[in-house]
């Protein structure tokens, strides 16, 4: 059950840098609402991550949590903020998937 909180919440930071990222894009009351989107997705974020490494080892917990942030983050920002796709970019975000699946088998949690 820990796994799928600590999954939550690494789709939790991808949440809360992209409102970054769409704070950066905007003005006004717009940028505010994204702004408390921010704030929102980063207490969500961290409350499961601290609830997930309970039971998890913290050094697994965080790798996995930051793995998923950061490929669900550039993920985000190929497909909406029209970040280039290299072939260099896909490839270590792809050794990234691995690692973090590596992790996963070989937790004894």
């Amino acid at each position: 059950m820990n796994w799928i909180i600590l999954i939550i919440a690494g789709l939790f930071e991808v949440g809360f840098a992209s409102c970054l990222g769409k704070m950066k894009e905007t003005t006004g009351s717009a940028a505010i609402m994204w702004g408390a989107g921010f704030f929102v997705c980063l207490t969500v974020s961290m409350l499961l991550l601290y609830k997930a490494q309970q039971t998890l080892p913290i050094g697994t917990a965080y790798a996995v949590w930051t793995g998923i942030g950061a490929v669900g983050t550039v993920l985000m920002g190929i497909l909406v903020f029209k970040e280039p796709a290299t072939f260099w970019r896909l490839f270590f975000i792809s050794t990234l998937i691995c690692s973090i699946i590596g992790l996963k088998v070989v937790s004894s949690h």
